[in-house]
This record gives C-alpha cells, sequence and structure tokens, in this order.
C-alpha cells in the first residue's frame, strides 16, 4: 500500500478491523468508552442508556409517552390565565392611583383658585368659603356667605363658583352644602 492511500482504509489486525480516518472522532457523549459511528454517510452518536430516562432495552419496562403538545397546551393556558389575573390586579391598582392623582390635580386647582381670589377677611383652617366670580370687577373673590346666607339676598353681581374649605396642610378642597366632600367628577370623593 502506498502512503497516498492510508488516509482512509480498513485494516485487518486479526479479528479486530481498524477503520483509520484522518477526520476526527466525533464523541459528543465525551464518555470514556462511548464513540460515536458511522453508518453510511449519516453518523449516529453513541447511545449511553445508562443516562437516558426512557428504557432502551427489549427487557424494560413499559411507558406511555407524554403528549407533549397537549402537556405544552396545558402549560401555556395555566400561564396565561394567572399571568391575565396579576395584569388585572395591577390594572385595578392603576386605576385606583389614577383617582388618586385626579382628586390630588382638582385639590391644586381649587387651592389655586383660591390663592389668586381676593377676600378682605381673616380666614381659619377647617373653615368653609365661597368662590365667586365677582361680574362687575371681574375677578374672583373669597368670601363667607353663600347664596342663602344673605339676609336681603345674594349680591347679582356675584355667580357662585364653589364652596370650599381650608385643610391642616394649608390645601382647599371643595365641599357641599353640609362640609362633605364634594365628588369631584374623576370617580373619587375628592379626598
Amino acid at each position: 500500500m502506498d502512503s497516498g492511500c492510508l488516509a482512509n482504509t480498513t485494516r485487518d489486525y486479526g479479528t479486530r478491523i481498524l477503520h483509520v480516518s484522518d477526520e476526527p472522532k466525533s464523541n459528543r457523549s465525551k464518555g470514556r468508552d462511548s464513540f460515536d459511528a458511522r453508518v453510511g454517510n449519516s453518523l449516529v452518536e453513541f447511545f449511553n442508556k445508562n443516562v437516558t430516562p426512557y428504557p432502551t432495552d427489549v427487557g424494560a419496562p413499559a411507558f406511555d409517552l407524554v403528549p407533549v403538545e397537549r402537556q405544552k397546551d396545558i402549560m401555556l393556558n395555566v400561564a396565561r390565565l394567572h399571568a391575565q389575573q396579576e395584569y388585572d390586579r395591577i390594572m385595578s391598582l392603576v386605576r385606583v392611583l389614577q383617582q388618586q392623582a385626579d382628586s390630588i390635580r382638582r385639590r391644586l386647582e381649587i387651592t389655586d383658585a383660591v390663592h389668586s381670589a381676593k377676600y378682605d377677611f381673616q380666614i381659619y383652617h377647617n373653615q368653609c368659603y365661597w368662590l365667586v366670580h365677582d361680574r362687575t370687577r371681574a375677578f374672583v373673590r373669597l368670601v363667607p356667605l353663600g347664596p342663602k346666607d344673605w339676609s336681603t339676598g345674594a349680591p347679582d353681581d356675584y355667580q357662585y363658583i364653589a364652596r370650599v374649605k381650608w385643610l391642616g396642610d394649608y390645601s382647599w378642597i371643595e365641599v357641599d352644602e353640609n362640609g362633605e366632600v364634594v365628588a369631584d367628577g374623576y370617580g373619587t370623593n375628592g379626598t
């Protein structure tokens, strides 16, 4: 045999036949006694029956295959159900936070309106006053008397805007005739 044919030949050493090749042997399982084999043009990976979860011998106990696609569908549906429940819970918290933010925004609007209004008397915490628009002088005024509190009737020039209450944190909030917090149109009671 010439040395050019040595690259891919089979030799017989007694009862043992070796396949000599320039290609490195593949050994994906990396076992001490394992090797992969070629059958025709296909590579057959070493199959270690000691590490597989499935029986590989004829005498092994019988088992049923798991319907993987059905199991995946069940797991996906359960995951979607739990994710949707968590999403709904978070969105309900977002709605509550949005209502609280809108309520605070309304308090700021009322507070700004009161601070820009003119008044000629001493104001006290926890007392209710009225915001009115004085049409003759064209500005907003804070007055202590409501539309029904005047003995001769409210002045014709006053357009009542809202009844407000001065809180202890120096902010103002809109209240009704009984001094209760008014629903602010944002789905909250203004607090």
